[in-house]
């Protein structure tokens, strides 16, 4: 392999057993980092635009198909394509999941019904999970290990600017334009960027290989997850969690991944070597992956929920309390990748302390109330961002470091696997413990007077929705059920609002205090994390 030479004559940089001239590095990069801008854009600015989705095409009961359908056909196709990158190379998958990707835009943007644009929206999955198994893979092609803290960074810096620019962007689109828009814009961009892929992305493919795909592996990890995802997403929504189809799909899944694993222990060539897990930096850090996606995800969800319901904001504004925590995102990544390339690669050391900054960020969010101000839940949301900033890069390069460079694609998709099905556990699991907690806090809270007054069955359906604090139509609604009763029905009305505002405080912050203990965690398992130098070539 080719030897690095001094800074002031280097053209060229080692990757693998090749070399790239400089300029090829930087433009291959550019090309990346403008690739994940588009598939992380793309999940923010569609959110913005859903409301107007539903009035055009109907169909509230599929709301959220639109991005369970993403969602899933992303999630499932990042282990399969990291492996097949390492068989086949990168460049060609990276302009194909482009190319789906714009492929699913278009029709996204053509749709004329609900069922259209979920289909649609699950092909534009599949390119994206294309995109993200690449991402970070290609990052470790680039660069080696002891250089590539940076460039994760960057990544991650990236992921955050895109949450902050995507609602405007989405929002401005849709009422300037139309909501299909939102779909077409990722065309001209689309087309860029696979310009710049296929005539500067390099093409380097393992030459002493004859690969045979797994395909049997493929289809038992899709019969394995998609049943999981599904029945995580419907749990405790459309079915009860103790109900015949929820089971069902559990124990589907969870006997489609046994012979999953023991199908891929006898096979060649496995989707996901098992033999990875051995390595205790793998293993202990797929865990803090996990974990952190539990917590990470169903914290980020619910911050938008306390301050639109809790505190009373706009959904614009609420909306818009993300943005501080997404700059403190941006910040600490650009720190930490900064920290590991420069410092000596200590990244059980700055997992400790991004984990615990998180943990902090969350603990504080669990003690807010009505009467938080607005600077003090500003300073809470950018600690939590802060520290997902600082650990966001680490355990992806912490794998990369520990694995041959002839598997790096498929341990690098393996973590991005691993963060996407912890993310839906959480949803599941926290926003199931918070309707539950604010249907009980609620149905306890009222006084017998208004327990009189108010039938059972309007107590309940609120008990399951509060929609009164959330939309203006609703809490007028329900205002005009108190009117009759003259001006104590007014203090009634008023008194019930302080009773649902008071339940939703109290469940949403249970979710946060969960949150916490969640990240202790993945704190505690850190400690055990295994810490080796970061080479300072691939191999």
């Amino acid at each position: 392999m080719a030897q690095e030479q001094d800074n002031s004559t280097e053209q060229v940089q080692t990757v693998g057993l090749r070399t790239l001239p400089r300029q090829q590095i930087v433009i291959t990069l550019v090309g990346v980092l403008l690739a994940m801008f588009l598939s992380s854009l793309d999940q923010t600015i569609v959110g913005t635009a859903m409301p107007r989705i539903i009035i055009d095409l109907g169909g509230f009961t599929q709301y959220t198909w639109v991005t369970t359908a993403y969602i899933i056909a992303s999630t499932i196709t990042v282990p399969i394509v990291g492996k097949l990158t390492d068989m086949y190379g990168r460049k060609w998958f990276y302009v194909a999941g482009l190319s789906v990707f714009m492929i699913g835009s278009l029709l996204c943007g053509l749709s004329q019904t609900m069922t259209q644009i979920i289909i649609f929206r699950g092909i534009q999955g599949i390119g994206a999970g294309v995109m993200m198994a690449n991402a970070f893979i290609v990052i470790g092609d680039l660069f080696p290990p002891a250089e590539r803290g940076k460039y994760q960074g960057l990544m991650t810096g990236v992921f955050g600017l895109s949450s902050i620019i995507g609602p405007t962007l989405g929002g401005f689109i849709t009422d300037s334009l139309s909501w299909h828009w939102v779909f077409f814009v990722n065309i001209p961009f689309g087309v860029l960027i696979i310009s710049l892929f296929v005539f500067f992305f390099p093409n380097f493919r393992p030459s002493d290989r004859k690969p045979k795909v797994d395909l049997t592996g493929v289809v038992l990890l899709i019969l394995s997850v998609v049943p999981m995802m599904l029945a995580l997403t419907w749990a405790g929504v459309d079915y009860p969690w103790v109900s015949v189809p929820i089971i069902t799909m559990f124990v589907f899944s969870v006997v489609m991944g046994i012979v999953f694993v023991i199908n891929e222990s006898r096979v060649p060539e496995p989707i996901i070597p098992l033999s990875i897990f051995r390595n205790r930096i793998v293993s202990v850090s797929s865990v803090i992956i996990f974990v952190t996606g539990v917590g990470m995800f169903g914290g980020i969800v619910f911050i938008p929920l306390f301050f639109q319901g809790v505190l009373g904001m706009s959904a614009t504004a609420s909306g818009s309390f993300l943005t501080p925590m997404m700059l403190g995102l941006v910040f600490g990544a650009l720190i930490s990748g900064q920290l590991l390339s420069r410092a000596g690669g200590h990244y059980r050391i700055q997992g400790i302390f991004g984990l615990a900054i998180m943990a902090t960020g969350l603990g504080l969010l669990s003690t807010m109330s009505a009467e938080t101000s607005y600077g003090t839940a500003v300073t809470y949301i950018i600690i939590l961002g802060l520290g997902l900033g600082i650990s966001m890069p680490l355990y992806t390069i912490a794998v990369q470091n520990a694995v041959p460079y002839a598997i790096m694609g498929v341990a690098t998709s393996t973590t991005a696997f691993f963060r996407s099905v912890g993310g839906a556990f959480g949803l599941a699991i926290l926003g199931s413990v918070m309707n539950n907690h604010f249907a009980s806090e609620l149905l306890g809270g009222f006084s017998p007077s208004i327990k009189d007054i108010v039938p059972p069955e309007k107590l309940d359906s609120l008990a399951h929705n509060p929609q009164a604090l959330l939309d203006a139509s609703s809490a007028a609604e329900l205002e005009k059920f108190f009117e009759p009763y003259g001006e104590q029905g007014m203090v009634y009305f008023g008194q019930f609002m302080d009773g649902i505002r008071m339940a939703l405080n109290s469940a949403v912050t249970q979710v946060f205090l969960i949150s916490l203990f969640v990240f202790i965690v993945a704190w505690v398992a850190n400690l055990f994390l295994k810490e080796i130098p970061l080479r300072k070539t691939h191999v």
